[in-house]
């Protein structure tokens, strides 16, 4: 625009001498007499100078016109800024006063948590000393919260302080009754935090712990019936839970009595030779029935190689079987929670990088995570790429082929990428990855993908007829009988029993086996060669 207005400006300056010129030429058409000319010159002059003063009062308006844009233009910029920095400052005031509150929270937890520990001690060393306790503070002893005390204490292990077993624990323990130990388990599974704290002290009172628990792995493989709806029996897998169970007590007991290593120690708390042989015997014949995993293999929580691995570590039978071996049965469990600590047992730390290959090459990732994390191995598996990784897999099982989605189909695409996108929030959180994943990008999608889920539903209620048929006393519902409640007072059965079978924090819950299809893979050279069946996407991490 300037170029042009110093052009404009230029054409007027050069109008005078155009004007002498053309003067000039009328003056010598008037000297040859030969042409009557109606115009004077003075008449030209005057028109030629008013329109010259015209575009000069034009042009100068244009020239204001510009300068009050400019000025309003940096009038609104120092407005925006100024606004800008204002918006800035109270987020910030906002933020450090939230962060107040968190910490005031937080201290005032903390104090109550401090306060209500002071209280429960007393009455715990009494519990302790006399060898008694009142029922009123062992119920409240055994109160539980995902497995965790909430007097804040690990679970007591032998070389703690000893926790009371039940009488009735530690009775059928000392007649070695196998069947009375396994019915008294099921028949308190709303118990089984605190049983399972106790069942090691109870071992001591068999005469041979070893065989004990042997015993108890008679009826592991027992006939499988299954019930109405095509799944195993229950009861034989509530059994199963209870030998692994008993195994891991088992090991925690004899890990306590060789850390102690007095010479008070009792021989029954060690496993005789041929205690260790009949165990081997055992082993031998469950290796084979693994060929054929059960369905909960290809998840990660096959209950089956479980126990044949936890028997393994704790009657010390791990040199008699190839360790590559072994580890082609390890992501079939990796989903269960205390896997890290069975491995080590095992003596497979160095062939965890091979297992973790295996994981993420069968679209596992974020059991690989968990594995990278218990072996200290994140240098060499990044888990921000895993990650990433993860979530585009599950974008991507999310999608349809063809381009056509029916509204169940739909909705069941949103939900698993709704779930991966928590789990994935859930870890960068756990293991404080914000700075190198940034979570507001995902918290945003779930925001979406969640108002999306909250309008269909609404959608689906306006759309279903709302008509009832009126009675004969003129309301829409029928008589109240009383004494009949409102509401049904039953409850559902606890989920997850076993304290070992509950979910892990971050893992999937609706992320089935449908989302993928089985996938073959190998391990990288430096390891050793894993083949076995394909595994499907993850689904909870079991404890």
């Amino acid at each position: 625009m300037a170029d042009t207005q110093s052009l404009t400006a230029a054409l007027i300056d050069s109008t005078t001498s155009k004007i002498q010129q053309l003067q000039q030429a009328f003056t010598e058409l008037e000297s040859h007499g030969a042409v009557s000319l109606n115009l004077k010159w003075k008449e030209l002059e005057e028109h030629f100078y008013s329109l010259e003063r015209s575009l000069k009062q034009r042009l100068d308006e244009l020239k204001g016109q510009q300068r009050e844009y400019e000025t309003k233009v940096s009038e609104t910029r120092e407005m925006l800024e100024k606004r800008e920095a204002i918006v800035v400052a109270k987020e910030q005031t906002l933020l450090e006063r939230l962060q107040e509150k968190r910490d005031a929270a937080l201290l005032a937890i903390g104090d109550a948590f401090d306060k209500y520990k002071k209280a429960s001690a007393e009455p715990i060393a009494n519990v302790m000393s006399n060898g008694t306790a009142d029922p009123v503070i062992e119920e409240k002893l055994d109160v539980k919260a995902g497995g965790i005390n909430l007097l804040g204490n690990k679970p007591a292990k032998n070389g703690d302080v000893d926790v009371m077993p039940r009488p009735e624990l530690t009775k059928l323990c000392e007649e070695m009754d196998v069947k009375g130990l396994h019915k008294f388990i099921s028949d308190n599974r709303k118990n089984l935090a605190a049983i399972r704290e106790e069942i090691p002290f109870a071992l001591k009172s068999a005469a041979d712990p070893a065989h004990f628990v042997l015993e108890s792995l008679e009826d592991f493989y027992c006939v499988e019936l299954p019930s109405h709806d095509g799944k195993k029996d229950s009861s034989l897998l509530g059994l199963r839970r209870t030998c692994i169970m008993l195994l891991e007590s088992l090991a925690s007991l004899l890990s306590g009595a060789d850390a102690t290593k007095s010479e008070s120690a009792s021989d029954t708390l060690r496993i005789s030779w041929n205690i260790r042989a009949q165990a081997k015997v055992i082993a031998d014949n469950w290796k084979p029935k693994l060929d054929d995993h059960d369905a909960d293999a290809s998840s990660g929580n096959s209950l089956e190689v479980h126990a044949f691995l936890q028997l393994l570590a704790t009657y010390g039978l791990t040199s008699e079987f190839d360790q590559d071996e072994l580890c082609k049965l390890i992501p079939t469990v990796s989903r269960r929670r205390q896997m890290a600590d069975l491995c080590r047992s095992l003596g497979l730390s160095e062939k965890m990088p091979g297992v973790i290959e295996v994981l993420i090459n069968s679209g596992r990732q974020m059991e690989a995570i968990n594995l990278a994390y218990a072996f200290e191995l994140t240098e060499q598996f990044y888990p921000v790429s895993l990650l990433k990784a993860y979530l585009k897999d599950a974008k991507k099982a999310s999608q349809v082929k063809g381009g056509n989605m029916s509204p169940s189909s739909q909705n069941d695409a949103n939900e698993k990428e709704l779930s991966a996108l928590k789990v994935v929030i859930k870890c960068i959180e756990d293991h404080k990855l914000e700075d190198q994943y940034p979570v507001d990008p995902l918290q945003k999608r779930v925001l979406q993908l969640e108002k999306a889920k909250a309008d269909k539903k609404r959608a689906a209620e306006a759309s279903k007829p709302q008509s009832k048929r009126p009675r004969a006393n003129g309301s829409p519902y029928g008589p109240r009988v009383p004494g009949i409640p409102e509401k049904s007072f039953y409850r559902a059965p606890e989920r997850y029993p076993y304290m070992y079978d509950r979910p892990y924090p971050y893992a999937p819950n609706n992320l089935g086996s449908s989302m993928f299809g089985s996938a073959s893979y190998t391990i990288s050279p430096t390891h050793a060669s894993y083949y076995g069946n394909g595994y499907q996407y993850p689904t909870p991490y079991i404890h």
